[in-house]
């Protein structure tokens, strides 16, 4: 237990460092976050408003703090003996340390790109990763949902019910349940455009039913 919770903190302070500030910084875009209409300190803006290298050195840092501690329970933290509550919140760790992180008054990003790190660090068990990417693909090109809001909803809920459905790991689907609930409860708070979504079927279904409207 107390093995356990050593990485559940150390996921949490890993979680916890913004790379998206830490990098604007270096690369001198400390207003890029102003410029935003969110204001996330995530690897959107970083590439949006930070430039390409901002954003690639932010992408690879955020999804290395999520999959280092888990890496490192799954490898020399007894996973196997863990309580399966504690062993998810692992998983859930570094997500929740950069939605509520320690170092910046509990106001992070939206932890997508460490779920995808913490995911990662199960190896070799990738199911929950490749479900989560499937259905990111999928609301983003077969039935692309807009605006990025409503597609990060429905891309954490329909994975949410898959792993539930495919994967007998209580560690891993309540640990992916805790990272759901904290993205969306940072989505609830975010000043990320909610104008009406839209869902087009490859991309154009919706755009030809308009361009016949205004006809």
């Amino acid at each position: 237990m107390l093995q356990t919770s050593f990485f559940i903190c150390l996921g949490y302070l890993s979680g916890s460092v913004l790379y998206a500030r830490v990098f604007a910084g270096i690369f001198n875009r400390e207003d890029m976050f102003l410029q935003s209409g969110d204001h996330n300190p995530g690897t959107a803006n970083a590439f949006l408003y930070g430039g390409f290298w901002c954003g690639l050195f932010t992408l690879i840092f955020d999804i290395l703090k999520g999959f280092l501690p888990v890496f490192l329970f799954m490898r020399w933290g007894h996973p196997g003996k863990a309580d399966p509550f504690l062993a998810a919140l692992v998983i859930a760790a570094p997500v929740i340390g950069h939605i509520f992180p320690l170092f910046y008054r509990f106001e992070g990003g939206k932890g997508i790109a460490v779920t995808f790190g913490s995911l990662a660090g199960l190896y070799p068990a990738l199911d929950s990763l490749w479900i989560l990417a499937f259905f990111f693909i999928a609301f983003s090109t077969v039935v692309k949902i807009t605006p990025h809001f409503y597609r990060t909803i429905f891309s954490y809920a329909f994975s949410l019910l898959a792993i539930f459905r495919k994967i007998e790991s209580p560690e891993i689907t309540l640990g992916f349940l805790i990272i759901t609930g904290a993205v969306l409860i940072r989505l609830h708070t975010s000043k990320e455009s909610r104008s009406r979504w839209e869902v087009k079927l490859f991309g154009c279904f919706n755009t030809f039913v308009r361009d016949r409207r205004r006809t």
